[in-house]
């Protein structure tokens, strides 16, 4: 089954958010709320989300000691959203308690929120990566060997670009979620984005899911331009 594309609520404020998701009034969508708007409104905002029959993609990326992320992830699993995620820099202990924190805390009857892990962000190059991380490796090889790790301690999948996506089933499995951000569509603006591609390449090169952002919510006509995604993404 191919997965709806997932939109970046990547607005200041509720109102923000709501105004662009009146445009979609007569879809369920698969959403991700990111630090700004769950800082800024917090549960209410996830609740009214769930009111309107959205998917949730909770992503505050977690990164502390095991049990602060562990205690974290007791209190997100209480929301019912359908994804969270931590760093995978945290290491396999954090990761591990992360997931038995969602399990603890997830509610009878309630399904348990997909947990993936960021590898290295869609913005980091590899000469950055060398240079600031002081990783001396090939930037494949750190998202490789954070993905393994994240497999190993049962996670579901991990936050990773399209470029990746194919070799990260090859170390893992092909149920192993590969979350790509990092897509736009041909003659787009990359922004701040490093390494991308648009949801047809993404698809090839074995996404399960893709996020994007500003080539819908900064389109002119937000539904089409989710509709072109959508398209895009599922003719391949």
């Amino acid at each position: 089954m191919v997965q709806k594309p997932i939109i970046a609520l990547d607005f200041p404020d509720r109102e923000s958010a709501e105004q662009f998701l009146y445009h979609f009034k007569d879809e369920q969508l698969f959403v991700k709320v990111g630090m700004e708007l769950f800082y800024r409104e917090g549960s209410s905002f996830i609740n009214w989300l769930k009111s309107q029959g959205h998917h949730i993609f909770l992503d505050l990326k977690l990164h502390d000691i095991p049990n602060t992320v562990y205690s974290a992830m007791k209190v997100l699993a209480i929301l019912g959203v359908d994804m969270v995620n931590v760093h995978s820099a945290g290491g396999y202990k954090m990761m591990e308690y992360a997931l038995k924190g969602l399990k603890e805390g997830t509610p009878e009857g309630m399904k348990r929120p997909k947990l993936i892990a960021v590898t290295q962000l869609t913005s980091t190059s590899e000469e950055q990566m060398q240079r600031e991380q002081l990783i001396d490796r090939e930037l494949k090889d750190s998202v490789l060997h954070y993905a393994k790790l994240a497999f190993a301690a049962g996670l579901d999948g991990v936050v990773c670009s399209a470029l990746e996506a194919g070799e990260i089933s090859e170390v893992t499995n092909q149920e192993f979620l590969k979350v790509t951000p990092g897509i736009r569509m041909v003659g787009d603006n990359s922004h701040d984005q490093t390494r991308i591609v648009t949801p047809s390449d993404a698809r090839k090169l074995g996404s399960s899911h893709i996020v994007v952002g500003r080539s819908i919510t900064q389109a002119d006509e937000p539904l089409q331009g989710y509709e072109r995604v959508k398209l895009e993404w599922e003719l391949r």
